[in-house]
């Protein structure tokens, strides 16, 4: 700590004996080694960009199509102005070039050596040779590791030295040992193996399908697609039923949501369909001859004045023959065969006349040629559907239903009318396109379904729906008797309550009466009467009552009025 505090110590002396000057020059030069410190770890952290393939893309058409294919991987991408398409590490780069190797995204045109970042320079043609085989066939060996469904693989490369005649060159050839990933699905899955035998064609000059063997760790032959073509046809042929199954369904859902929504869910259950259809592509040519217009017909004319003719002359030629006289034609001198045609020959010392003519015409008619390919087309389309009628209960004169001898409801049962089965067969006719050339076929029944446990279990809901309803109105029966017991009880018992306050009443009255009577006597009499304490608190309450009656009669009335309605 001593020497710390004695360097301290010194560069604050120095401090303070430079100058104004000296101290800006020194806080220049500590800023600008900051600010050098700082760039130079803001470029060298910035991340470094390696191009997916070397050569620029002009196109920008396919430039976009190799970025968003890019960009569906996750992958960030930067496209320079050049066009070079650059992804932030190499081991990504090579990852993608496999990617768009095996889905053909590499432009045409592009050089197939410039997507193998590789130096090719040396001192003799035979180490260039040797480090060129050896740059491919670890390029090669990169990019297949790159792919996510192989763990690892050993590529073999083998160009043969070139001859003076082509005749003798033997052809490139190389093999592939490909390790998979767990749970990869490469070895089943054509278009990878595809994608494979790609990055070798593009990466090698000359290199062709025949001469490319890609095997398993196991050995097995992966590229032998010729003993594919079985399993191709497989597929092709559940890809063909897929469609068909499509179509039906599609059908199926057309025609039965139309019948249920015309006749009830519950009448039309299903509807059964199948197309067959001829998955071969044909190519049919044909020639059409049709007459020459040569006035089309006035439009608005009530009736047609076109013109047309099955044929124009387009040029005539006419020659004739005409002779007369001896048919003596000299042959020369004797000995000597003439020059005279066989036709004048049997005409030879003859004597008439003749007259030929010949004319020719060229004429010219209209042809159209047409040529159209189909594949796939429906051969026959067959739809069978089965309508239920209506099933209604019998009643009796009262409205209930009729009961049969098993204890089930009796039923009419009321078909469908073969016109309303016309029109539905017609209805099915229009939606699938039936047409009777080809031998489609339409069938609607109307066969009555088996609803023996559906009625079954209506019965048992309806019986059970009148036993409720049964003990119900038992229940309420039983309920309002009980009411009425309770509202005679209660009438009784207030009636005999009434009578019984009014003896009372009467009674007390009397008392009250005798007892007066007897004070008034007593008082006539001059009889000092003791009144007891009872006797005078009632009294009082008598005289308080009668007066609050007198001042405040409503309120008396209102009380009286209550207590009635109370009792």
């Amino acid at each position: 700590m001593d020497w710390l505090k004695k360097i301290l110590g010194q560069i604050t002396t120095l401090w303070g004996k430079w100058s104004m000057v000296q101290r800006l020059i020194l806080v220049g030069i500590g800023v600008a080694v900051i600010g050098g410190l700082l760039a130079l770890f803001s470029v060298s952290s910035t991340p470094t960009m390696v191009p997916v393939i070397d050569a620029p893309i002009r196109d920008e058409a396919a430039r976009d199509r190799i970025v968003a294919r890019i960009n569906e991987e996750g992958v960030r991408t930067q496209v320079t102005p050049e066009g070079l398409i650059q992804v932030p590490d190499g081991t990504t780069a090579r990852r993608l070039r496999s990617l768009l190797i095996r889905e053909d995204l590499i432009p045409s045109g592009t050089d197939p050596w410039a997507i193998f970042d590789r130096d090719r320079w040396t001192i003799t043609d035979f180490e260039r040779n040797v480090n060129l085989r050896r740059a491919i066939t670890q390029m090669v060996t990169d990019h297949v590791k790159a792919l996510d469904e192989v763990d690892d693989a050993n590529v073999t490369i083998v160009t043969p030295e070139r001859t003076l005649f082509s005749s003798e060159q033997n052809p490139v050839s190389a093999s592939v040992t490909i390790f998979p990933r767990p749970g990869s699905d490469i070895i089943q899955n054509r278009k990878k193996i595809e994608g494979i035998q790609k990055i070798l064609k593009f990466a090698v000059e000359g290199l062709k399908d025949e001469n490319i063997v890609i095997t398993d760790q196991a050995g097995l032959v992966l590229n032998d697609f010729t003993g594919m073509a079985a399993l191709d046809r497989i597929k092709l042929i559940e890809q063909e039923n897929k469609l068909i199954q499509t179509l039906e369904a599609k059908y199926r859902a057309l025609v039965l949501s139309a019948l249920q929504q015309t006749f009830g869910s519950d009448r039309v259950r299903d509807l059964n369909i199948k197309i067959d259809m001829d998955m071969s592509r044909k190519t049919t040519e044909r020639e059409l001859y049709s007459p020459i217009t040569i006035r089309p017909r006035t439009p608005g004319l009530a009736y047609d004045d076109s013109e047309l003719r099955d044929s124009v002359t387009i040029s005539e030629t006419i020659s004739a023959t005409k002779w007369q006289g001896t048919g003596y034609n000299p042959e020369g001198p004797a000995g000597v065969e003439g020059q005279t045609s066989p036709a004048f020959k049997d005409m030879s010392n003859l004597y008439g006349q003749m007259s030929q003519e010949t004319r020719t015409h060229n004429e010219v008619i209209n042809t159209e040629k047409s040529q159209e390919e189909r594949s796939p087309q429906i051969n026959r389309v067959t739809v069978s559907v089965n309508i239920d009628g209506i099933w209604k209960r019998k009643h009796d004169e009262k409205g209930n239903p009729v009961t049969l001898d098993d204890g089930s409801i009796e039923r009419d049962y009321a078909p469908v009318p073969p016109e309303q089965l016309r029109s539905a067969q017609l209805l099915i006719q229009n939606a699938v396109g039936y047409n009777s050339a080809r031998g489609d076929s339409v069938t609607v029944q109307n066969i009555p379904f088996d609803r023996t446990e559906q009625f079954k279990a209506e019965d048992g809901a309806y019986f059970r729906q009148k036993q409720m309803q049964t003990t119900v109105v038992i229940f309420l029966i039983g309920v309002v008797i009980l009411l009425l017991s309770f509202i005679i009880f209660r009438a009784i018992s207030r009636e005999m309550e009434r009578r019984k306050r009014l003896a009372e009443e009467e009674r007390a009255k009397r008392e009250q009466a005798i007892r007066e009577g007897a004070l008034i006597q007593a008082e006539e009499e001059g009889v000092d009467v003791s009144i007891s304490v009872e006797e005078r608190s009632r009294m009082e309450l008598q005289e308080t009552v009668a007066n609050m009656a007198k001042e405040h009669p409503e309120d008396v009335a209102q009380l009286i009025r209550t207590w009635l309605l109370e009792e």
